[in-house]
């Protein structure tokens, strides 16, 4: 990254609402920035939390630490205390950088380690050379609360990191002519599938308010005054962006890519989006935290959307994938569905300070020779050797001994006139399994339409037991539709069927 400070010097880097920085001040501020770390006792291998908003700070901070060979902690802002309190312990970072120091007191007290305003490390002064590179060595510890609902901390390797930025990069066709604007939150490592690669390939990046991107209108005149060439988001965001007649405002833009990841791409949306931009490249983008922000990144073609099934297409470089089966065995056909497995150079290292999870995911008695780490996603290969994603495990459900795909009843929920957006889960209703269906819709569609809808095309067997209609499906903090408040919300339980694959013996 900061090999463009040599080459274009004068070249815009950063950009958020505090002011420009081009490469050549990346380069001093990072610097100066790990001199400050340094002198607060910050070596290869201690953890830095960084408890930052979308900011230049965070990226400069973040590069900071890959100079000293400390791997960063991403901390959410919007965390509460309790939770924050816990990944802090759990991470026990050598330092926490934050914008102030100024904080309330239920945060200072969880804490309990070093905070540091990120404006007074760069003002300590000296230099420090960088660290020997090491592919080993952790660059950053992620937190994911994945399915068990506790934080744990993922750490990927320099290997791993590198590798997927590469890969990124390259197949997005970046350039020094690209600008970027960052959307996602920088504790969801989907933002680094942004950020690092746009800087790697010496374009710039501009970095809004993140609260900004949770109303529309900032989105488009970001997208429109800024000139924004390429960004990345969930499938969500995009239902989002072109429910409002705002969308019409894509024609006017000069958005070149486009990068989309975290829930299933649908095609329908993208036929929409080629109506209004129908030069602009998209991108379905796959991949478990585990294994480094993304290890698919497939460009969507015509024929793809023309068909309604949008593939994930076929791993990076130096990445492999392995299907099993229910019975365990490896899936050999095209159109056998099984559980993902992924090997290669993009896989984390475990989970941090915890042998025994790590161990149950990533398993070397698969394929013989091979560390695979299991995804509990399942997925098919088609004609063309392309991989599609079908779900979660959980998502392909035995009822009455009968197979239910989840996913196969959100998209005919989705397909009914005046439906924007679907989700189907399995909920424990009094100690069996139901399915219950949410539909963001309005006033017109009523669950008495859904179920009559989804009765012409579903077998008895595979029908919801109950479906709300809302006006709008609520989204995460990292854009995709929030299953678990759409339970609470209902008052509903989700339902934990048994693991599906069983690995080879």
């Amino acid at each position: 990254m900061l090999r463009h400070a040599g080459m274009r010097p004068g070249a815009l880097a950063l950009q958020d609402e505090q002011g420009q920085c081009t490469y050549g001040e990346l380069a001093e501020r990072v610097a100066a920035t790990a001199a400050g770390l340094a002198s607060m006792g910050v070596g290869p291998g201690d953890r830095v939390a960084l408890w930052l908003p979308n900011s230049a700070a965070f990226v400069v901070t973040a590069i900071a630490c890959l100079w000293l060979g400390a791997p960063f902690v991403p901390l959410s802002v919007e965390d509460p205390p309790s939770r924050l309190s816990r990944t802090v312990e759990d991470c026990d970072p050598r330092v926490i950088v934050s914008t102030d120091v100024d904080l309330p007191a239920e945060y200072l007290a969880t804490l309990g380690r070093p905070v540091v305003a990120v404006a007074d490390l760069s003002a300590v002064g000296g230099r420090i050379p960088p660290a020997a590179a090491d592919p080993e060595r952790d660059t950053y510890l992620i937190y994911t609360s994945g399915t068990t609902g506790s934080p744990k901390g993922i750490r990927t390797p320099e290997r791993a990191f590198r590798a997927a930025i590469a890969s990124i990069a390259g197949l997005l066709g970046l350039d020094h002519t690209t600008r970027s604007l960052c959307v996602s939150p920088f504790h969801f490592d989907g933002s680094f599938g942004t950020v690092f690669p746009t800087l790697v390939a010496g374009g710039a990046l501009v970095i809004p308010r993140r609260e900004r991107m949770l109303f529309v209108k900032p989105f488009f005149t970001a997208l429109l005054e800024e000139g924004i060439t390429h960004t990345g988001f969930s499938p969500s965001y995009l239902r989002l962006l072109l429910s409002l007649p705002s969308a019409d405002g894509l024609s006017d833009s000069g958005l070149r890519t486009l990068g989309l990841g975290g829930e299933e791409c649908v095609a329908a949306d993208v036929a929409r989006l080629w109506g209004l931009l129908p030069t602009l490249r998209v991108f379905n983008r796959y991949g478990p935290t585990e294994t480094t922000i993304e290890v698919t990144t497939y460009e969507v073609r015509k024929e793809d959307v023309a068909k309604g099934v949008v593939p994930i297409g076929r791993p990076h470089p130096d990445v492999s994938f392995h299907v099993l089966t229910e019975e365990g065995e490896l899936v050999s056909r095209p159109g056998e569905l099984g559980e993902l497995y992924i090997g290669g150079i993009q896989q984390m290292r475990g989970y941090w300070r915890d042998e025994k999870l790590s161990g149950e995911v990533l398993r070397d008695d698969v394929v013989a020779g091979t560390k695979l780490y299991r995804t509990g996603d399942l997925v098919y290969r088609d004609d063309e050797d392309r991989y599609v994603y079908v779900g979660r495990t959980d998502s392909v459900v035995k009822r009455n001994g009968v197979r239910i795909s989840l996913p196969e009843i959100t998209r005919v929920l989705r397909e009914v006139s005046g439906v924007r957006a679907a989700l189907c889960l399995p909920t424990d209703r009094n100690g069996r399994l139901g399915i219950t269906g949410f539909v963001e819709a309005g006033p017109a569609v009523t669950a008495p339409v859904l179920m009559g809808a989804a009765a012409l095309q579903l077998p008895s067997t595979m029908l919801p037991d109950e479906v709300f209609v809302l006006p709008t499906l609520p989204l995460s903090s990292t854009g995709k539709i929030d299953g678990t408040r759409l339970l609470v919300d209902a008052g509903r339980r989700r339902w934990e069927p048994e693991r599906m694959a069983q690995p080879v013996s």
